[in-house]
C-alpha cells in the first residue's frame, strides 16, 4: 500500500529524531494537567505517528489517485453557488470520515488536541498528492482554530486554569460545525485595486441603530470563498491620510460574517453574494471567488481598529502553511521527474545517469531537504511562541521556575519565528516553481502534455509566490527586520561579523568553517547595505538640529525613504539569508545526528557558491537602477554634498 509518510525518509527523520517533541507536547498538554490528556511525550508521539501514517495513506491512495480528475473537473458557479467536481467531493468525504478537521482543536471542543506541527507535516503529504486539496482543507480545521485563538485573544473564552480546559468560548457552535466537516471558513482581505496595500482597503463596516455592525463592499481572489464563515477586514475608521499606511491600517477592524443560512426546507438564504468563481491556471479543485457584501451583518472581533493585528495572527500561520504546501508540491515534482528519468533510456542508459540530469535531480532533492528543515524549525518556533502564552494563561499554580522559563523562552521563540517565517514562505514558493519547471524539462516533450502530470504541477506551483503575501513582500519584511535589527544592536552585529571571520579560519570542524563562510557573505552584504544607507541618512542630517542627531540615527528610520538600495536588493538578500538559516539548521542537525552530515555537506556545496555570487551582486550593482528611478533625488543629494 502506498503511503506518503512511510516512503519519505527525510520526513520521517524530522518526525522520529529531528523534532524535540517533549517541550511541545508539554505546552500542548498544558503541563500534563488535563484530565483526559496524554501524560508523557511518548504517549503523545505514538498517537501523532498514527495520525501521520493514516494521513500518508489517505494522501497516497485517495487523493493522489484523483488528482488528475480534480484538475479536469474544475469548479464552477451554478445558481449562485460554487460547485466542486465529484472527485473533490469524494476526497472531502474521506477527510471528514478521518476527522482530520478536528486535529488541532482542544478535546473539550471535540478535537484531538494535536500540535499544529503535526497538521503542517500532514499538510505537506496532502499537498504532495494535490495542492488544491490542501489549500481548501486548510480552510476547514484551520479556521475553527482561528476562531478559538481570536476568542482567547479578545477575552471571550472562559478558562478553567485549575483543570487546564476551556469552559466556554464565543464561537463554539461554528467551531463544532466546522470540526464536523459540515462547513468551512475563509479570510477576506483583497479588494479591487487593494492587494498587498491593505491601507487602501475600501470595504466599510458601519454601526447600525440596532447596535449591530453591517458590512458593504467587494472582495476578490478569496480562497474557499464559498465557505459559510468569513473573517473580513473592513474599514471602521476614516483614513485621515491614505498615503500614510499606518493611518490607513489603524482604521481597519476584523469581523466574522456568516455568508448564508441553510433553511429547514432545504433552501439556502445567502447574505454574501458570490459574483464569480475565477477560472485559474492551476489549483482547479480550490475555489477562488469574488464576493459582494451589501449591508451584511457581522460580528466585531476584538476592538475596532485592531483588524490588522488580528489579521497578522492568521497570516503568520498561513505563510507557514504555504511553505509546507510548496515543499509537498516540490516533493511530488521531484519524485515524478526521478521516476521518469530512471525509466527513460537515451544513448544506451537511463537519462538519470546523464550528468546534467543527475546534477539537476541532486539539486532538487537537496533543496527540498533543506527547505523541510527550515519549515519544521519555523513552524516549531511559531507554535512554541503561541503555546507558551496559552500555557501561562491556562495553567494554575505555575511555580517560579516555570514562570521564569516562559519569560526566558517566549522572546526567543518569537524572534526565531519572525526571522524564519518570511524566509520559508519566500524560498519554498520560489523553489516549488523552479522544481516543477525542472520536472517538465526532465520529461522533455511528454512533460508538456497532460499525460504525465508534470505540466499540472507547474500550473499549480505558479501561484505559490503570489498568495498569502508575495515573494517581494516577504523579501522586504526580511530586509527590514534584518537591517533595522543591526541598527538597533550594532555591537551584536559587529560581534557576529568578527565571529564569522574567525570561525571561517579556525573552526574545529570543516562544517563549522564552511558555515562561517556563508554567514560571512551574508553579514558582509548586510554591512554594505547598512553603510550605503547610513551615508544617505547622514546627508539628511543637515536639516536636523545637532541635538536631534542621536534619535535620527537610532530611531528615525523609514524603510521606504532610507532603504532604497536595500529594497532594490531585497530578493537577493532574502535568498542569502535563507541559505544562511538552512545551513545553520543542517549543521546543527549534523552535530546531533551524524547521519545528517552528508546532507549538510551537500547543501553547503551549493550554498557557498550561491552566497558568494549573491554577495557580489549586492555589493557591486544597483546604482544605475536607483539613478533611473529617482534622478531628481540623486541630483539633490549630489548638490547637497
Amino acid at each position: 500500500m502506498a503511503n506518503f509518510f512511510t516512503d519519505n525518509d527525510d520526513l520521517r527523520f524530522h518526525f522520529e529524531e529531528g523534532v524535540d517533541w517533549a517541550p511541545l507536547v508539554e505546552v500542548t498538554e498544558l503541563g500534563y494537567r488535563t484530565e483526559d490528556g496524554f501524560k508523557t511525550p511518548q504517549e503523545a508521539v505514538a498517537f501523532y505517528r498514527e495520525v501521520a501514517e493514516s494521513t500518508g495513506a489517505l494522501a497516497a491512495e485517495q487523493i493522489a489517485t484523483r488528482a488528475a480528475a480534480i484538475d479536469r473537473e474544475d469548479t464552477h458557479l451554478e445558481g449562485g453557488e460554487a460547485i466542486a467536481g465529484p472527485a473533490m467531493n469524494q476526497i472531502f468525504d474521506a477527510i471528514k470520515a478521518a476527522e482530520l478537521h478536528r486535529l488541532c482543536l482542544p478535546r473539550e471542543l471535540g478535537g484531538l488536541n494535536a500540535p499544529l506541527l503535526l497538521y503542517y507535516l500532514s499538510g505537506e503529504m496532502i499537498a504532495r498528492a494535490d495542492v488544491s486539496v490542501m489549500t481548501h482543507h486548510s480552510f476547514h480545521g484551520g479556521m475553527a482554530m482561528a476562531m478559538l485563538v481570536y476568542s482567547i485573544h479578545e477575552g471571550s473564552t472562559v478558562l478553567d486554569p485549575s483543570r487546564g480546559r476551556i469552559d466556554s468560548t464565543r464561537f463554539a457552535e461554528a467551531i463544532e460545525e466546522i470540526a464536523r466537516g459540515d462547513a468551512w471558513g475563509c479570510m477576506d482581505i483583497t479588494e479591487p485595486n487593494a492587494g498587498s496595500d491593505m491601507a487602501a482597503l475600501r470595504t466599510r463596516a458601519e454601526l447600525g441603530p440596532d447596535g449591530r455592525w453591517y458590512l458593504s463592499g467587494q472582495k476578490i481572489f478569496i480562497t474557499s470563498g464559498h465557505g459559510k464563515y468569513h473573517f473580513v477586514i473592513a474599514r471602521t475608521e476614516a483614513a485621515k491620510d491614505l498615503d500614510d499606511p499606518f493611518t490607513g491600517l489603524g482604521g481597519l477592524s476584523m469581523f466574522l460574517v456568516k455568508a448564508y443560512d441553510d433553511l429547514p426546507d432545504g433552501t439556502r438564504k445567502r447574505y454574501v453574494t458570490i459574483d464569480r468563481v475565477e477560472e485559474k491556471l492551476g489549483h482547479h479543485g480550490s475555489v477562488t471567488a469574488a464576493l459582494s457584501f451589501d449591508n451584511v451583518p457581522g460580528e466585531l472581533i476584538g476592538k475596532r481598529g485592531e483588524g490588522f493585528k488580528y489579521m497578522l495572527v492568521l497570516m503568520n500561520n498561513a505563510r507557514l502553511g504555504v511553505g509546507f504546501e510548496s515543499i509537498g508540491l516540490a516533493e511530488g515534482a521531484y519524485r515524478l521527474a526521478k521516476a521518469y528519468a530512471e525509466e527513460r533510456r537515451s544513448m544506451g542508459k537511463p537519462i538519470a545517469r546523464h550528468e546534467m540530469i543527475a546534477d539537476s535531480l541532486d539539486e532538487m532533492r537537496t533543496d527540498i531537504q533543506g527547505l523541510r528543515a527550515l519549515a519544521v524549525e519555523a513552524a516549531y518556533s511559531e507554535e512554541m511562541a503561541q503555546k507558551l502564552v496559552l500555557f501561562e494563561r491556562f495553567s494554575a499554580g505555575l511555580g517560579p521556575a516555570e514562570r521564569a522559563r516562559v519569560s526566558r523562552d517566549l522572546p526567543k521563540w518569537r524572534a526565531r519565528s519572525r526571522r524564519l517565517t518570511p524566509l520559508l514562505k519566500y524560498l519554498a514558493a520560489e523553489k516549488a516553481v523552479e522544481i516543477a519547471r525542472r520536472a517538465i524539462q526532465i520529461h522533455g516533450g511528454v512533460g508538456y502534455t497532460k499525460d504525465y502530470g508534470a505540466e499540472k504541477l507547474l500550473r499549480d506551483a505558479l501561484v505559490m509566490p503570489i498568495y498569502e503575501g508575495t515573494s517581494q513582500i516577504q523579501a522586504l519584511m526580511a530586509m527590514k527586520d534584518t537591517l533595522i535589527g543591526a541598527i538597533k544592536r550594532p555591537r551584536d552585529f559587529l560581534a557576529r561579523i568578527a565571529d564569522a571571520r574567525l570561525g571561517a579560519l579556525t573552526g574545529k570542524d570543516e562544517l563549522d568553517r564552511r558555515l562561517a563562510r556563508v554567514q560571512g557573505y551574508s553579514l558582509s552584504a548586510q554591512q554594505h547595505l547598512l553603510a550605503r544607507t547610513a551615508a544617505g541618512k547622514l546627508r539628511t542630517l543637515s536639516v536636523v538640529p545637532f541635538a536631534g542627531w542621536r534619535d535620527a540615527l537610532t530611531k528615525g528610520w523609514d524603510p521606504k525613504r532610507d532603504f532604497s538600495l536595500a529594497m532594490l536588493h531585497a530578493e537577493r538578500l532574502i535568498r542569502l539569508l535563507a541559505d544562511e538559516a538552512i545551513a545553520e539548521i543542517l549543521v546543527a542537525q549534523a552535530k546531533r545526528h551524524p547521519g545528517r552530515r552528508e546532507l549538510a555537506e551537500r547543501y553547503l556545496d551549493r550554498a557557498e557558491l550561491r552566497a558568494r555570487a549573491l554577495h557580489e551582486e549586492i555589493t557591486t550593482t544597483g546604482g544605475r537602477i536607483l539613478a533611473m528611478l529617482a534622478p531628481e533625488a540623486e541630483k539633490q543629494a549630489v548638490a547637497a554634498e
